[in-house]
């Protein structure tokens, strides 16, 4: 669906839905099967029960608590073998995915959350 598609059937229901399915997409609209729906339902429950850190990459996690640490985005990047660039980009995704605005904020939380000795 994030790739263009109107629709989604699995080959299970393909024959009892394929009719309302065509039908839905010609019309404009979107259509995915029930199985699927539930699925996607319960994918969501799941990433709504987690804590924001755990929704963060390896690599982003890695950053987080480096940039926790106090390490400056030089410190980050020679450690990691990354560019200062890169690092910038990992700082920035970790405050988006986390709802943070500022380093302080995610020290806050660290502590909070106990993931800093």
């Amino acid at each position: 669906m994030k790739a263009g598609a109107a629709g989604y059937l699995g080959k299970a229901s393909a024959s009892d839905q394929l009719v309302n399915a065509i039908r839905a997409v010609a019309r404009g609209g979107k259509f995915i099967s029930p199985e699927l729906a539930g699925k996607l339902v319960s994918e969501l429950n799941r990433e709504t029960e987690k804590l924001p850190h755990e929704t963060l990459t390896d690599r982003e996690f890695q950053v987080f608590h480096l940039l926790v640490a106090g390490n400056k985005l030089k410190a980050i990047a020679d450690e990691l073998c990354l560019s200062i660039n890169t690092v910038s980009t990992y700082k920035t995704r970790v405050f988006e995915k986390m709802g943070m605005k500022n380093i302080a904020d995610l020290v806050h939380y660290a502590i909070d959350h106990h993931l800093v000795n």
